[in-house]
């Protein structure tokens, strides 16, 4: 029998097909990932010698196509095409496990109801140009690190927070190393890239409307700087690992002794719910954590073999001068809890954008959102951390990064805060997301804010029973309920949380929220 199919396994916003090429497809699976996604090509070429006795007797090879549309995996049986697939991509098989159902597909954010790349930005970008423009204020150039540390000022967005990241995953791929990383800084609302020597800063921020924009700055010294936005980057920022929306993405590979990444290991997407055996390949990590298990600080494949042998031989590390010179970046290390709490926010940002781009669209077709129920209650499993990876030692990062970090937040009466860090079983002491208050939520569409506070009510006033809220514990619920009760006052959205949930007392616990709920 003769078989002519295929299967597309990753496309941009509009569909990719095959019709230019030759029409001599009789026998062949088409796996076809569209030439916007060059890492996925890269994958196929050195993940298919490793496919088995048909990828080795010839009947399977990769090629890429005259047309230059695809690369294509070919092979004379249907099923073996598929495994293909599957064993080529599986982060596309696992982005999401937790997330609600369709969440992958790409959204026509570039249709008229969002018009992502016509619109106008609203960001803290945006703002920044527009009073730079205005003579409002200056971005004074550094004779070492460019226009970085003005940046950061500017944009609010603290030092302590650095990362470190040395895979090659980059606008600017070309000038990152082990040797030579690029360090990321994060606020709750953007995220500034600086590699020593290179010509651009990178910066994204989570738009409101929009989700994921990006921008570039050049480290030139010039009487007026100019923000770039680079819709570029959404080759790889708008795909099933953004939720189907411009976004974030926070990744964990091994990579060579270069920082090239090996896609046939590690996570295609990180998160809080990824335990920490898995997180951190292509980053190093600053920080103490017990005999947990990491991937951070190891480079090349005789780094991960070792791993096996002498467990942690690269972990709990508080300085990083054996890998590279720090003298460059504006601190020496990459902070374990800035990294945990970078990447909740990331996919939280991604959350926010996809429930906002459905919204948005489902009200413009049909006038309501009585689709998007179950997808709210994903949404709050993931606000509330219901699938948290626990900790089974606890975490020290910076004491700077933490305590800015905690400052940033509103408290309640008992001076409790979403931003409190737990670190001993996980990584805050009231499992809600701090983007709660967070401008994307915030200028969601009424309806749907509306529709996600009422549910958020059921299940912190503990009148919902689901069992995938169940896990909590009452006490948690109760100090949640509390803390926003107090720290919403000028929020009338927030209007229900005035009262007090079912069982609640006034008074301030005796033990704190970990303690009672363990």
């Amino acid at each position: 029998m003769q078989f002519h199919s295929r299967l597309v396994v990753a496309r941009p916003r509009h569909e990719t097909t095959c019709n230019s090429g030759p029409g001599r497809f009789a026998g062949v699976q088409w796996v076809a990932v569209p030439a916007r996604f060059p890492d996925r090509r890269d994958q196929i070429g050195s993940a298919l010698p490793k496919l088995g006795s048909e990828a080795a007797s010839g009947s399977a090879v990769a090629r890429r196509t005259d047309w230059k549309a695809v690369w294509a995996v070919e092979c004379s049986r249907p099923m073996f095409a598929l495994a293909i697939a599957f064993a080529l991509l599986p982060g596309l098989t696992r982005v999401a496990a937790g997330d609600f159902q369709g969440a992958t597909h790409l959204m026509p954010f570039e249709e008229d109801t969002i018009a992502y790349s016509k619109a106008k930005a609203d960001s803290a970008v945006e703002r920044l140009q527009r009073r730079l423009d205005a003579g409002q204020t200056t971005l004074p150039y550094d004779a070492n690190r460019g226009y970085l540390p003005a940046l950061l000022r500017e944009l609010g967005i603290p030092v302590s927070s650095q990362m470190l990241v040395f895979s090659k995953t980059s606008l600017q791929r070309e000038r990152i190393s082990p040797r030579n990383p690029r360090s990321l800084f994060f606020n709750d609302e953007a995220y500034v890239g600086y590699i020593p020597g290179a010509h651009l800063l990178e910066i994204s921020v989570a738009d409101p409307k929009l989700g994921g924009v990006f921008y570039t700055l050049e480290q030139k010294q010039v009487l007026s700087p100019k923000f770039t936005r680079n819709d570029q980057c959404l080759e790889c920022h708008a795909s099933a690992k953004t939720m189907g929306v411009p976004g974030h993405l926070v990744r964990s590979f091994e990579t060579d002794e270069t920082g090239v990444i090996d896609f046939s290991t590690g996570a295609s997407l990180v998160n809080h719910r990824t335990p920490l055996s898995d997180r951190w390949g292509g980053w190093y990590v600053t920080g103490t954590h017990g005999s947990q298990l990491h991937r951070g600080n190891l480079v090349g494949r005789e780094a991960f073999a070792k791993q096996i042998t002498e467990p942690n031989h690269l972990g709990n590390l508080t300085n990083l001068s054996r890998f590279f010179d720090p003298s460059p970046y504006p601190q020496g290390g990459s902070d374990i809890v800035a990294l945990m709490i970078f990447e909740h926010q990331a996919h939280m940002h991604n959350f926010l954008a996809r429930l906002t781009c459905e919204a948005t669209i489902s009200q413009a077709q049909y006038g309501h959102l009585n689709y998007l129920k179950a997808k709210v209650d994903s949404f709050l499993k993931y606000l509330l951390f219901t699938e948290e990876a626990p900790l089974s030692a606890p975490i020290q990062g910076s004491n700077e990064f933490a305590a800015e970090f905690a400052r940033r937040g509103p408290k309640d009466q008992h001076g409790r805060s979403l931003r409190d860090l737990d670190l001993q079983t996980r990584l805050f002491k009231h499992p809600c997301s701090y983007l709660i208050y967070s401008d994307a939520f915030k200028q969601m569409p009424s309806n749907l804010k509306a529709q996600i506070l009422k549910r958020l009510h059921e299940v912190l006033s503990g009148r919902e029973a689901a069992p995938e809220f169940g896990s909590m514990p009452r006490q948690s619920k109760q100090a949640i309920f509390e803390i926003l009760a107090d720290t919403t006052k000028d929020l009338p959205e927030f209007e229900a949380f005035r009262g007090s949930p079912a069982g609640a007392s006034n008074s301030k616990p005796k033990a704190t929220v970990n303690e009672a709920s363990r």
